[in-house]
């Protein structure tokens, strides 16, 4: 079963229920409009991100959001993990690994050259998740964020 698919404009209805279950879950204060909003351009071809179905398209258990960018120390377009949600019933059956690797591998194919996410410093569960999917700690560095 292929776990992973380019979400469209008519998976909206399914994947906005999952976007809130994450918000919920990680304490975001966003409203049902405002994850429509954030949601909807890239179902619509923004240059600037996707979202990607986890699991059965008729009945998806996940998603992923990816932003793009550019990047000069990895020389081209890179990509960052904006969201990343599995739903907790069907948590530890592999989805979410078989979701990034897959991810991975379309991303390298459509040229980007660097993959990048950040996790809680206290989700020890999450980093080794994250750290069995390949992705590593870039020593002497800290993700910071301005809100503008």
């Amino acid at each position: 079963m292929r776990s992973l698919h380019l979400a469209k404009p008519e998976d909206l209805p399914k994947l906005l229920p999952l976007v809130a279950a994450f918000h919920d879950h990680q304490g975001f204060a966003t409203t049902a409009e405002h994850q429509h909003d954030a949601i909807l351009p890239l179902l619509q071809g923004s240059p600037h991100g996707a979202v990607w179905l986890i699991g059965p398209r008729r009945a998806p258990v996940g998603y992923v959001v990816v932003s793009f960018g550019w990047s000069v120390e990895y020389g081209g377009m890179h990509a960052i993990v904006d969201e990343l949600f599995v739903r907790s019933a069907v948590r530890k059956r592999g989805m979410g690994s078989e979701a990034l690797n897959a991810l991975a591998k379309a991303l390298r194919v459509g040229g980007i050259r660097a993959l990048h996410l950040e996790a809680q410093q206290s989700d020890d569960a999450l980093k080794s998740f994250y750290h069995r999917a390949k992705f590593i700690t870039r020593h002497g560095y800290t993700y910071m964020t301005r809100t503008l």
